[in-house]
């Protein structure tokens, strides 16, 4: 990083920044063309997982299938300061391992982990469904990434 001073090394803040992003930019390798997606997610701080949900065909499966690796930003973002050219940020870049989760317990761990990573009220949510969730496991995608690194900064 070459602005040390912004660097945030402190391993609760970084935490911080996982627990409270929405969403992140995924950076994927297909073949030598760069691909990247945005996609909500869950963390899983227990495990250094961020879980997805996908669709399950497209071409972000295609690629994890020939290259796992993966780079994931997730940014808090707050918000361009007008007059004076600054926008205060905190950033978490994380590396890792990208594979699309088979095993049924865990597919319920991920989605579990995404609602109550995302939603205000969680309880309320799950209350709030016409359907049961062992009813939909066999339809649901989802995807793990395995934190191997992160490294943050922040902006004025």
């Amino acid at each position: 990083m070459r602005r040390t001073d912004r660097a945030i090394i402190d391993a609760e803040h970084i935490e911080r920044i996982l627990r409270q992003g929405r969403w992140t930019a995924i950076a994927l390798t297909d073949g030598l063309e760069p691909y990247v997606v945005t996609l909500s997610y869950g963390y899983d701080a227990e495990s250094r997982r961020l879980y997805f949900h996908v669709a399950p065909e497209g071409r972000k499966l295609d690629v994890i299938a020939r290259c796992a690796r993966a780079c994931a930003t997730v940014v808090l973002d707050g918000g361009y300061a007008n007059g004076e050219c600054e926008y205060p940020f905190e950033s978490a870049v994380v590396h890792g391992t990208m594979r699309i989760v088979t095993d049924p317990d865990e597919k319920r761990h991920a989605i579990e982990t995404l609602v109550a990573h995302l939603e205000e009220d969680p309880d309320a949510y799950w209350a709030s469904r016409s359907w049961r969730l062992d009813d939909r496991m066999a339809g649901f995608t989802a995807l793990s990434l395995h934190i191997e690194s992160v490294t943050a900064k922040r902006g004025k």
